[in-house]
């Protein structure tokens, strides 16, 4: 269409991606009385509503409840293999995303003043976007358009069916044998979801699973998943895939051994890729490579006046990182204030069967940084609410650095995910150690976890010959 027939808008701010962060900033941009414009070629919500964060935690759910019923004989229940109706599994999760999905609608943004394009946008120069027979021009915008699944150039992969986390939701039969190419979270959540319902299930892995986070704590989950059934290959390349009648067959290497893989379905987590192409961002004058947009410390591209967050950005891809992100954005961009990313205390969390959940510093970074930094854990085994939960797998540890800061936290086990928090304010605040363990924490609760693991930096002068001396010397006194 010429730009004769296209209509002109002009907005305060225009946001390309309708994911978790172009729609925090749309929403808090429109109510706070800026003029606003949102594009979105897709599906509302973005990735994590419709292909990842929400599905998969509504699979995981599915997968739990099962496992509870095949692990409740150890509280005199009647445990059992229990039946599973994957068609009913499908529904389940695409009626999850159903019940979320109208806070993320065009209705309700349309609702808040804000106008919604339902189209591809690109940028044609460094001020304006052209979506459809619409041009927008903006005083700010926002690149907000996340990632997508990475599909690495595997000889054969192209001619074979295979799933990605946009499409393995989809499925209404379970996999006979699901073949994970991939241990991240991604891959380690899937492939414990689906063995709980029924699948056999076989995970690749060219290094170690779950490469980024503590390996004591990953050792818990590597255990577990093992004790279910799921076959770990890790250090194992993936040299070429095959289809066959009935399926797919994988070609593996390990220490220069070759072996053939069979299986019913492909699932590739292999990791994600920044949605940069189609943009224009050439035209804008915005830096970017395939590993996203390069930003500064406010988010801002190499065009001042425009910015990106979330995946797109590079850097964590994590849905509450969009958020954060998007706050940032409103400060600089309708406030004009010098805010500016902090990365100090991001917490992430594999929704595994025991969770993983991390912030801050791992405790071998931390002690490269600082000599003087230590660690200190304490087990859920010596926990009275694991015990009567029969949830004893892992523990939590504190990483702290020479002068008593709590500078990283690893907890492994039962609801990992919602007890990291108090850790991640510490991290933030630069709180002390002393600060945790001077906690008043409720009886029985796993939180008791966290104060007990910041007490047992002091166990060893607590109970030390010195201190003992000491005692006995006070008591001596009248």
């Amino acid at each position: 269409m010429s730009d004769n027939n296209q209509k002109t808008i002009t907005a305060d701010i225009a946001i390309i991606g309708a994911g978790s962060g172009g729609l925090s900033v749309a929403a808090g941009a429109a109510q706070m009385g800026a003029k606003t414009v949102l594009f979105e070629k897709g599906k509302m919500g973005g990735d994590c509503l419709n292909y990842g964060c929400v599905p998969s935690k509504a699979l995981i759910a599915v997968g739990e409840a099962a496992q509870t019923i095949r692990d409740s004989s150890q509280f005199g229940i009647n445990g059992h293999e229990p039946a599973i109706d994957f068609a009913k599994v499908n529904s389940h999760v695409h009626g999850v995303i159903g019940a979320i999905a109208p806070h993320d609608s065009v209705e309700r943004f349309e609702g808040l003043g804000v106008q919604v394009i339902q189209e591809a946008a690109r940028f044609t120069g460094p001020n304006e976007v052209v979506a459809g027979d619409i041009r927008v021009k903006a005083k700010r915008f926002v690149i907000a358009t996340g990632s997508s699944p990475m599909v690495p150039p595997i000889p054969g992969l192209d001619a074979v069916p295979h799933y990605t986390n946009e499409t393995i939701f989809d499925l209404t039969e379970v996999p006979q044998h699901l073949i994970v190419v991939g241990g991240g979270p991604i891959g380690i959540e899937m492939a414990q979801a689906h063995r709980r319902l029924g699948s056999q299930v076989t995970v690749v892995e060219a290094f170690g699973i779950m490469g980024k986070d503590d390996p004591d704590a990953v050792a818990v989950v590597r255990s577990r998943l093992e004790q279910e059934g799921v076959v770990l290959r890790e250090n194992t390349k993936v040299e070429s895939v095959v289809g066959e009648r009935n399926g797919i067959s994988v070609l593996v290497s390990a220490s220069g051994q070759s072996e053939r893989i069979e299986g019913s379905h492909l699932l590739i987590a292999v990791g994600r890729r920044a949605n940069v192409d189609g943009l224009g961002l050439d035209e804008a004058g915005v830096e970017h490579s395939p590993r996203g947009i390069t930003v500064d410390a406010r988010l801002r591209t190499s065009n001042k006046r425009i910015f990106a967050i979330g995946d797109v950005a590079g850097g964590y891809q994590f849905t509450h990182m969009a958020g954060y992100h998007a706050g940032i954005v409103i400060r600089n961009a309708l406030f004009r204030l010098p805010s500016k990313v902090d990365y100090r205390a991001v917490p992430w969390v594999t929704y595994t069967e025991p969770e993983l959940a991390h912030v801050g510093l791992l405790e071998v970074a931390a002690k490269e940084k600082d000599g003087k930094a230590t660690a200190t854990t304490f087990p859920f085994a010596e926990n009275d609410r694991a015990q009567a939960e029969r949830a004893t797998e892992g523990f939590a540890k504190a990483v702290i650095d020479g002068r008593g800061r709590i500078v990283g936290a690893t907890i492994v086990g039962k609801h990992a995910g919602e007890l990291i928090l108090p850790w991640v304010l510490a991290v933030q605040k630069g709180l002390k150690v002393a600060d945790m363990a001077s906690i008043i924490a409720p009886y029985p609760t796993l939180s008791e976890v966290s104060k007990r693991a910041a007490g047992a930096y002091y166990t060893p002068k607590l109970f030390s010959e010195r201190t003992r001396k000491l005692v006995r010397f006070l008591q001596r006194l009248p």
